[in-house]
């Protein structure tokens, strides 16, 4: 009996797991943060982690595309959701929201890396 119940605990555990990290925004690759598109994630030193806004908005944002969150998206796993200047919502990790850098072009690239020494890949 015990064995029976041990054995459906770790598969319901190994199940709520899986189903956790597919939820989840972003994903560790080569020891950085990507996106569901495969591409690096970054986080910019003037934002305030836990303040639940980003400060990179307009040309900023052009620059630095926000990892976007749909409407009906909901804090998972060390991911949180922060408000836009225009309303929207960007996934945050560990409170620090998470940007692409457009002048990446394959997921290997890591070109935003301390760009100006506020650039940091997400990890």
């Amino acid at each position: 009996m015990f064995t029976k119940s041990f054995a459906a605990a770790l598969l319901l555990g190994c199940a709520t797991l899986a189903a956790s990290a597919a939820d989840a925004p972003a994903k560790m690759a080569g020891g950085v943060l990507v996106g569901p598109n495969g591409m690096a994630l970054y986080t910019f030193d003037k934002d305030m982690a836990g303040n639940g806004k980003s400060v990179c908005n307009g040309p900023c944002a052009t620059l630095w595309p926000p990892l976007m969150a749909a409407a009906a998206d909901q804090p998972t796993d060390g991911y949180t959701l922060v408000t836009r200047d225009d309303g929207s919502k960007q996934w945050a990790y560990k409170g620090k929201p998470l940007y692409f850098f457009q002048n990446d072009k394959t997921a290997a690239d890591r070109m935003g890396d301390n760009f100006k020494d506020v650039w940091h890949v997400a990890k």
